[in-house]
């Protein structure tokens, strides 16, 4: 599967470290930089094919472009190669422009292809957690807590746990405040001399109208920090989920408790950056659960595996594993998809489209402090 690389970035990385660890599938045909200085520094930093030049990655002839740019400029850079004739994979948010969402939808109904890589639901964690769920294990979903991803990707995993539809309807209210913060690590270093920050904590209640809710609750520094962990739970009629443990009613309304537990390798890699000395590399997810009678004592019990590694042993974290997954994808979109395939792929960006407006509307009530009503969008039809 041969791919070029729009952007040299953060994220752009990610990537890279996929090519090198399946270069059975995945084959980095080139990284597009903007000027000979950058391209020259990622090649000789990370060993790959870099080019300033957009003809030699077009004459190349890859089989998907992976747009991996900054915010403002994303949705542009994606239309002008899908515009080559490319199919896209572009890189979260597609954009925080309810005008170029419509845009993007509309290059869509043209026959371009779009995948955005709205990858969080792929994570082995909440892929099994998922799984499950949708076993009607708990009832129907009607609420979530949720401290776990910023944005778009809080707006996708709470409607992914909530079994929400897009054409629902929905208010949002929002606030941010800013709070003194003992920083601890960000994405090239980790601090130890007790610095401090104002981060800014977001929190938003949603309510949808077929009356489920999702509270959600964010501050950038969870992404990585070792002392703020994150939340995620979920309630039904019959249970709930709350970070890794799903507590339920059984048919005979007798408690079960059931937990997720990962199965995982531990790589050392050596790179002196913090975030990428050790990848954790799930090899399977085990859903344990036991049964108790009205005085608690264990009476029956039962184990699956929810999740097994995607693409075996490879050395790849969670995040690097669900972009992967999304690169497959991409690949199918593009030579000679089926109608299965087109129609996920129609459903999984109108999903992503979604999950922006949602983001869009709650940046509005957290800066005016009113309540936003969702309006119809284009792509929900």
């Amino acid at each position: 599967m041969r791919f070029v690389i729009v952007g040299s970035g953060w994220r752009s990385l990610y990537y890279v470290r996929i090519a090198k660890a399946l270069p059975e599938k995945f084959q980095l045909c080139a990284m597009l930089c903007r000027t000979k200085e950058k391209a020259d520094k990622m090649a000789g930093e990370y060993d790959i094919y870099t080019t300033i030049s957009i003809e030699e990655c077009k004459n190349m002839q890859p089989d998907f472009i992976v747009v991996a740019v900054n915010k403002d400029s994303i949705a542009q850079v994606a239309t002008e190669w899908m515009n080559y004739g490319f199919t896209v994979l572009c890189e979260t948010p597609a954009s925080l422009k309810i005008s170029e969402l419509e845009s993007l939808w509309h290059l869509h109904g043209q026959g371009r292809k779009l995948v955005v890589a709205e990858q969080y639901m792929y994570y082995p964690r909440y892929s099994a957690m998922l799984k499950v769920l949708r076993q009607n294990i708990i009832g129907e979903p009607y609420n979530i807590n949720i401290s776990l991803a910023h944005d778009y990707h809080g707006a996708s995993l709470m409607r992914a746990f909530l079994n929400e539809n897009i054409k629902t309807p929905f208010t949002v209210r929002g606030k941010t405040y800013e709070f003194s913060t003992v920083e601890t690590l960000n994405r090239q270093e980790r601090f130890t001399d007790g610095r401090k920050g104002k981060k800014s904590r977001t929190v938003a209640t949603f309510e949808f109208a077929d009356g489920k809710v999702a509270w959600y609750d964010f501050n950038s520094e969870q992404y990585r920090s070792p002392i703020r962990k994150n939340l995620v739970k979920v309630e039904g009629e019959k249970g709930q989920l709350r970070d890794g443990i799903i507590d339920f009613l059984g048919e005979d309304f007798l408690e079960w408790r059931g937990e997720f537990k990962a199965v995982e390798n531990h790589i050392v890699t050596g790179n002196p950056n913090p975030n990428l000395y050790q990848v954790n590399e799930i090899e399977k997810i085990l859903f344990h659960r036991e049964k108790r009678d009205k005085n608690g004592k264990v009476t029956d019990s039962a184990e699956d595996i929810v999740y097994q590694a995607y693409f075996g042993k490879c050395g790849l974290g969670e995040d690097e594993t669900a972009i992967a997954k999304m690169m497959e994808q991409t690949f199918s979109y593009a030579i000679n998809p089926t109608r299965e395939v087109l129609q996920y792929q129609e459903w999984a960006l109108r999903n992503a489209l979604q999950d922006c407006y949602m983001a869009v509307l709650m940046e509005q009530a957290a800066a005016t402090g009113e309540q936003i009503v969702s309006e119809k969008q284009i792509w929900q039809a």
